[in-house]
């Protein structure tokens, strides 16, 4: 935890990477780390050891964009001049600056809240008859609806899977229906959101009918994926979990589609419809 009196505002506050790194690396203080005026140099040290990206409301192309301006380090975008900031960039990223020179200028009140839910979901391009096609679109679904999760920092501990068939083909049979599975701890691993994934879809897998959609929704979400699994629980936290699914998303950041699970498949023809698609000369 990071006490803060007298820095209340939401850049430095509220960061988590922020305040994981500071309880680790000054395990001293047990945990409680202040971050007052009088820690100043505490204060610089911590900024200068957390990369841009860390900080709150910089997302991933907007640090590509300062790292090629030589700007790597928390530190290193407080001391960027707050009109080059505005200028080149925007005046919410100027108060961002401001904030981490101890300004106030982002009530906590006018922080966006955490997403509730992460979708995943297409319309397939051909309807979907055969089960093993199906798990190889939910598992694509949940593959990508835990980047986002780890895009969001933040742990779920619940995963849906829903299906539907065509409410327009009124000459076929109609079904609809939707599995939650709750998981025994928050998780942002893909092979957990996957597996649970996939669970769901058995509860909900009918044959005879012709789907037309399937997605993945995670929900009941926390900041910290540290749970105190029971005395005799089976499941137990996945070892260098964190550092496995950082390093996936790294592979992946230059394009999606890099490296994958083998579950979902290398040609599937249940592709969302190609009308759907954006144009290749401004997306691939």
């Amino acid at each position: 935890m990071i006490w803060q009196p007298e820095f209340t505002d939401k850049t430095l506050s509220r960061k988590p990477g922020a305040v994981q790194w500071a309880t680790k690396q000054w395990p001293q203080f047990s945990g409680v780390v202040a971050l007052t005026a009088e820690n100043r140099n505490r204060i610089l040290k911590l900024l200068g050891l957390q990369p841009v990206g860390e900080v709150w409301g910089v997302g991933r192309r907007l640090t590509e964009k300062l790292n090629a301006l030589g700007i790597n380090t928390a530190l290193q975008l407080a001391q960027a001049n707050t009109a080059f900031i505005r200028k080149n960039f925007s005046v919410i990223l100027e108060r961002t600056v401001r904030e981490l020179n101890g300004e106030s200028c982002i009530s906590l009140e006018e922080a966006p809240p955490a997403k509730q839910q992460i979708v995943c979901s297409r319309s397939f391009g051909e309807r979907i008859t055969d089960k093993d096609a199906m798990h190889q679109a939910v598992v694509q679904y949940a593959e990508r609806a835990a980047e986002k999760l780890r895009g969001e920092r933040q742990y779920c501990r619940q995963v849906t899977t829903f299906v539907r068939t065509s409410p327009f083909a009124v000459k076929e049979p109609c079904y609809s229906n939707a599995a939650v599975e709750k998981l025994s701890l928050p998780t942002q691993d893909s092979r957990d959101i996957i597996a649970a994934a996939c669970r769901a879809l058995n509860h909900v897998w009918r044959e005879g009918y012709r789907y037309m959609k399937a997605g993945v929704m995670l929900a009941d979400f926390t900041p910290s994926g540290i749970a105190q699994p029971g005395l005799f629980d089976e499941i137990q936290p996945r070892k260098n979990s964190e550092k496995l699914m950082k390093t996936l998303d790294e592979l992946n950041q230059s394009g999606k589609g890099k490296v994958w699970f083998a579950g979902r498949g290398t040609a599937p023809e249940w592709q969302m419809k190609q009308e759907m698609l954006s144009p290749s000369y401004t997306t691939q």
